[in-house]
């Protein structure tokens, strides 16, 4: 393994943006945000078109907060910008990839033997031995590997989180997440490689993905899960309903349900845990409203339960600019970084364990083996 690299603390952590998507928004607002002490100096995507609707969110970025960057250079290739990265070393410090989840291995591999650290968003791999890859090749270059669990960071989650630490909750009897959501057809349509095993994997995959990380997070790690995954109303590859039982090693029960098909639109995005002492439910459209708060005791944090519930049109929540701050103050060396890519790995095996278990008819036991 090498030496890590030296944190950057002279100048403003240079950021390259791969995927102009519909999640790229959140990125190039986040990192405007942070202009102090990160630039966006280079986005890539294969599609022209979405490197003007990016540059048009950068110039409107910039625009708001002064002294952001306005004029990234462009690539519509990634091996290019890792080429120009690789050949001119104060190109690029981070590169942030919002691509399609088959591809993440290959890139963050590629990012990393160039020397440069890498964020990629969820889920990491959609293998668990590419994952495996993937923190491996980061620590063999020296490199951080952030994953994007910008949902840890939604104030009604992080309310919850230090409830747990300090045991409030008791002894937890039952958790139950339930992601109601839409995905029309034209969704899926809209790019070949969405609703494919190889590239994007199903409901539990990528859209519920950050529910599955809150089941290790919030709750702790999962002892078994059993699940059944079906395709019922998507021409797709993958799965568009899923259902799982879970059996935690603290000894708690819990289901998953998840669909693509609720009609009309997103119903809810909603977990709740019982426990001996208090009982929780966290809902809305994406885990944004505390509906239930009762505990035995009472604690001076019972008095943010209405502040930390926030409205939103967008299932992504706000959690990406707090998320960046974890990022940019790890890679100043000002704080450990809390979402790596070993933190990755928990929420990808617990997803490979129910796909797993879905194939086989079985329960499958955590952990997996490496």
């Amino acid at each position: 393994m090498l030496h890590p690299i030296a944190p950057i603390t002279d100048r403003r952590i240079r950021v390259a943006l791969v995927g102009c998507g519909r999640i790229s928004r959140n990125h190039i607002k986040a990192i405007a945000v942070h202009h102090e002490r990160a630039e966006l100096v280079a986005i890539c995507d294969t599609q022209a078109y979405r490197l003007e609707q990016a540059q048009a969110l950068i110039t409107e970025a910039a625009a708001e907060y002064s002294g952001a960057s306005a004029n990234p250079v462009k690539f519509r290739c990634f091996s290019d910008l890792i080429t120009a990265a690789h050949a001119k070393n104060t190109l690029v410090d981070l590169v942030v990839l919002a691509t399609p989840s088959g591809l993440h291995p290959i890139q963050v591999i590629a990012a990393a033997e160039a020397g440069l650290h890498v964020c990629t968003e969820k889920p990491m791999a959609t293998r668990w031995e590419d994952g495996v890859a993937m923190v491996k090749a980061c620590d063999q270059s020296g490199v951080h590997l952030f994953v994007v669990k910008q949902n840890r960071f939604n104030p009604t989650l992080q309310l919850v989180k230090r409830q747990l630490q300090s045991g409030r909750f008791g002894k937890l009897a039952m958790v139950s997440v339930n992601v109601f959501w839409q995905r029309p057809q034209s969704y899926y349509n809209h790019d070949s490689w969405r609703g494919t095993w190889e590239f994007d994997g199903g409901a539990l995959m990528n859209q519920a993905s950050h529910y599955v990380d809150l089941l290790d997070w919030l709750v702790g790690p999962v002892e078994s899960v059993s699940a059944s995954i079906a395709t019922l109303g998507r021409a797709i590859e993958v799965e568009d309903t899923a259902a799982l039982q879970l059996r935690w090693r603290n000894g708690a029960l819990g289901t998953m349900a998840v669909t693509m098909l609720t009609y009309p639109q997103n119903l809810e995005g909603s977990i709740t845990l019982l426990g001996e002492t208090g009982t929780v439910k966290i809902g809305g459209p994406a885990v944004n409203k505390i509906e239930h708060w009762a505990f035995a005791d009472e604690c001076p944090d019972d008095a943010d339960v209405e502040e930390a519930s926030y409205a939103t049109t967008s299932v992504y929540g706000f959690g990406h600019q707090p998320y960046y701050t974890n990022v940019f103050d790890a890679l100043q060396g000002k704080a450990e970084a809390l979402c790596d890519g070993r933190e990755g790995l928990r929420s990808l095996e617990l997803l490979i364990g129910a796909y797993r278990s879905a194939r086989d008819g079985r329960a499958v036991h955590l952990p997996l083996e490496y």
